[in-house]
């Protein structure tokens, strides 16, 4: 079996039943499965709540983080108002220089990568990528990334105690906006020192809600994603032919690594009131978690699920949520995914994975493999 095996561990139990539950800290909470009812569930915000301070991410983040994460956990029409105040940085990856500004960076990574022969994809590349990209995005100079570069694949989780990362996470946050308070600038912090928000200027937790979410919420995906596309070419280098011979096709493949890997598993959303769901009952105050790994992979929307498609039309995957939380990062992460391929085939080497360490996310219900732990890669030049 090839590394970048894209399996379904959803698909029985999906056809079966429309829920299958998971424990999380105590809490057991119901994934909504099939693609019609997610798709149902995210755009009904009144029955299924993002209004819920740091309960939206499973497993919830109270030890982790002292505020509210913006905009992500507050419902329509103040999710909407939120929302504005950042969409002008998360939109900046449409405008051209900042595309060249992308492509001359995940070159240069990748000439690296292939002069030093073996190459750990994960931290050595993956999350490099990603941090520095993150300072384009946020408008501040590349060497921050030095910084974020040593948090890991998650600002939370991984590599010691949650509640000291997310501590330390907050200490840098905050640090950031007391530099901006007299030396302000074009760059991410000093735009929400600035803000307006129904009439007043943002609190210091809500100025420390948005940067909070900023680098927690798409950090491990875009770094699985990368990931999982990096093994995938190296076992698969007939795909990187097939997109040199059409250029066309890598918006997309673009959008199949999104739906197949699907680099979220599901996302939380809270109760108002007794709701039911397929027969059960779910108690005002309980969770329910909208599975974006299922949905993707659900046959009746889907045609051979398990199977990446290049080509695939119609591909209305839901890898960036859906409704009115659809994902603000969607065009950086779109951006970077079609740079990557873009490059990878004007890429004069071949890849081998050399080592391949899955990252297994385990349930009670099931197991899905989320990207890797460890990943190796030898370049080799081609004469």
């Amino acid at each position: 079996m090839k590394h970048s095996t894209f399996i379904d561990p959803f698909k029985n139990i999906r056809k079966d039943n429309s829920l299958v539950y998971i424990e999380s800290n105590n809490e057991r909470i119901p994934l909504i499965l099939r693609y019609k009812d997610v798709r149902k569930a995210a755009f009904d915000w009144k029955t299924f709540s993002s209004d819920a301070p740091f309960r939206v991410p499973i497993p919830s983040e109270e030890t982790m983080r002292s505020v509210r994460q913006l905009p992500i956990e507050t419902n329509p029409p103040q999710h909407k108002e939120y929302r504005a105040i950042v969409e002008p940085f998360f939109k900046r990856p449409i405008e051209l220089e900042y595309i060249q500004c992308i492509e001359d960076l995940i070159e240069q990574m990748l000439n690296e990568a292939s002069s030093k022969g073996i190459v750990e994809i994960v931290r050595d590349f993956s999350v490099v990528l990603q941090s520095k990209a993150l300072t384009y995005l946020l408008n501040v100079p590349e060497e921050e990334a030095d910084i974020w570069i040593k948090w890991g694949i998650h600002v939370f989780h991984g590599g010691g105690n949650g509640a000291k990362k997310g501590a330390a996470l907050e200490s840098y946050i905050n640090q950031k906006f007391d530099y901006v308070e007299s030396h302000p600038g074009e760059d991410f912090f000093s735009a929400l020192s600035k803000a307006i928000f129904q009439g007043r200027a943002l609190s210091r937790d809500e100025q420390v809600g948005f940067a909070n979410l900023a680098f927690a919420g798409g950090r491990d995906t875009i770094i699985n994603i990368i990931s999982c596309i990096m093994a995938y070419v190296a076992d698969h280098p007939e795909v990187l032919e097939a997109l040199r011979q059409s250029p066309r096709l890598i918006t997309s493949a673009t959008e199949e690594f999104f739906r197949i890997v699907s680099p979220l598993t599901f996302i939380g959303r809270v109760c108002p009131t007794d709701t039911e769901l397929h027969g059960e009952t779910i108690k005002a105050g309980e969770r329910v978690g909208l599975c974006w790994a299922s949905a993707n992979f659900d046959e009746t929307i889907f045609k051979d699920p398990e199977t990446f498609k290049l080509d695939r039309k119609p591909n209305p995957h839901i890898g960036f949520g859906f409704g009115p939380h659809n994902c603000l990062g969607a065009p950086q992460a779109r951006l970077i995914v079609k740079t990557l391929l873009k490059k990878l085939c004007e890429m004069d080497s071949s890849m081998i994975i050399t080592n391949a360490t899955p990252n297994i996310e385990r349930e009670i219900s099931y197991e899905r493999k989320l990207g890797f732990q460890d990943l190796r890669i030898e370049f080799t030049v081609i004469p």
